[in-house]
């Protein structure tokens, strides 16, 4: 007497419906509370054996509050599911909880792997610096342009720099002034923003043993190293290194079709910023040319500018970069530099 749930999950309601031996014994609809959700599952399916949703907004809460409640709640890859959702005639919320819990039933789903409150904490931290670094640009470059338009040329520099050359340009242009004055004042206060985020970045990686290690690697910093500390969470949570270069996109995609076959770019699945992050390390350790920046990756990847050109050099060394930090965090050993690496 095994019940199966589907949850068709809106930032207002959730669509709920109940499956057991092959048919719907009941559906509804409530509030997006797990709370109420999981009150739901106790009264209408006290046998329930497995309640599906989607990835979304609302599936980290979901998730670690229902498993808090006691229900065995199963958070789902979106993408695959709507392949199947799709193929319904009418589409509506309640028949989309309707095919999430006969994918329940059936079994055929492809489960996610759902982040920690910790993790997302740190994830946080690390977006909300890098939204204020790109506001910060942003302004910076509309003050830049604005002046422009009145003869007026920002010499090139940053942060005091900038700010200095900016008023004395505007010494005696009282109308211009106006204008530019509180664009420059609110740039400052988000840069001072911006280096408070950076001080508990900091601190984060001071406090953390598996942090220091992967920036052991020349070219990982803090911002990288805690990216990829929390998006990996447990390095059990893979079964091989090797996996971890598409769980982020960094391998190609291929196409096989009778006579056809090629191979594309990369897939660019998963953690878009992380592997941005991993792009750049692998283009500093390519570029830089400091004694302390050899290694054996170093040189794996030349070699491959040579053949393949600077950009996919760059993308296979960030994947290696990926498979490299992960071995790390699993074994708790330092970036060996002599170490040689193979395709």
């Amino acid at each position: 007497m095994k019940q199966y749930i589907g949850f068709d999950v809106s930032l207002k309601d959730t669509a709920i419906s109940i499956r057991q031996d092959g048919n719907r014994i009941w559906r509804g609809k409530c509030a997006s509370d797990p709370q109420i959700l999981a009150q739901i599952v106790r009264k209408h399916a006290p046998h329930a054996e497995r309640v599906v949703f989607e990835t979304g907004p609302l599936s980290t809460w979901f998730y670690h509050a229902l498993t808090a409640a006691g229900v065995p709640a199963i958070c789902i890859e979106a993408r695959h599911a709507q392949k199947i959702l799709n193929e319904t005639l009418n589409k509506t919320d309640a028949n989309d909880a309707d095919g999430l819990a006969q994918l329940a039933e059936a079994g055929f789903y492809k489960a996610v792997r759902v982040k920690s409150f910790d993790a997302m904490l740190t994830r946080t931290l690390v977006g909300a610096r890098n939204l204020l670094l790109t506001i910060s640009t942003q302004l910076s470059n509309q003050i830049r342009g604005v002046m422009k338009t009145f003869g007026i040329v920002v010499p090139k520099g940053t942060g005091r720099v900038f700010d200095g050359n900016v008023r004395e340009l505007l010494d005696s242009r009282d109308g211009l002034a106006q204008i530019i004055l509180p664009l420059l004042e609110a740039w400052r206060d988000i840069r001072k923003r911006a280096a408070q985020l950076d001080r508990q970045l900091l601190a984060a990686a001071r406090q953390s043993k598996a942090i220091k290690l992967l920036m052991t690697i020349p070219g990982v910093g803090a911002v990288t190293a805690v990216s990829y500390a929390a998006a990996i969470e447990d390095p059990a949570n893979f079964k091989t290194s090797r996996a971890v270069g598409a769980w982020l996109g960094l391998t190609t995609r291929r196409y096989q079709s009778g006579e056809v076959d090629y191979d594309g770019h990369i897939s660019r699945r998963g953690d878009n910023h992380l592997r941005g992050l991993l792009y750049e390390a692998a283009t500093v350790i390519l570029t830089r040319t400091s004694a302390s920046n050899q290694s054996g990756l170093k040189d794996w990847g030349l070699r491959l500018r040579e053949r393949l050109g600077f950009k996919r050099a760059a993308v296979a060394v960030a994947r290696k970069l990926a498979v490299i930090m992960h071995t790390m965090l699993k074994t708790g050993e330092a970036f060996n530099t002599s170490a040689g690496v193979t395709a």
